[in-house]
């Protein structure tokens, strides 16, 4: 996607994140909450990572990832992709993909569903997957 003018961030998959993800936290607490709980002096800091305008220092990755209810791996690939692409790369491919708590639950659910036989990915079981989440 192209950069933005003032936004170099806009179009990054944290930038995306944050906000789906402040949107959903938005009945049990608001942006400003987020952004203290997450040590942000301002709630500006947090609007600026959002709208792509800032990158997320990777010192702040575990408070929001603890503010946002997230799983902090997840959130540091993310903020990582965000300071160096080519880093991100080598590090998705050296520790694989980050996965989350939920993620790690569903994993298990196969790996028991499917006696732990590692199976292969179809095109039926794709299809039946897409279905869960109504695509």
């Amino acid at each position: 996607m192209p950069k933005v003018v003032g936004r170099p961030f806009a179009n990054t998959n944290l930038a995306r994140f944050l906000e789906k993800r402040i949107l959903e936290l938005r009945p049990r607490k608001s942006q400003k909450q987020i952004a203290d709980e997450a040590g942000f002096l301002s709630v500006n800091m947090l609007s600026m990572i959002k709208s792509g305008t800032s990158r997320l220092p990777l010192d702040r990755v575990p408070a929001l990832a603890k503010s946002l209810e997230c799983d902090p791996a997840r959130l540091f690939v993310l903020a990582l992709e965000q300071q160096d692409n080519a880093l991100a790369v080598v590090v998705r491919e050296i520790l694989r993909i980050a996965v989350s708590a939920n993620e790690a639950a569903w994993i298990e659910e196969l790996r028991d569903a499917s006696d732990h036989s590692d199976p292969t990915l179809t095109t039926k079981a794709r299809r039946s997957l897409r279905a869960v989440f109504g695509k």
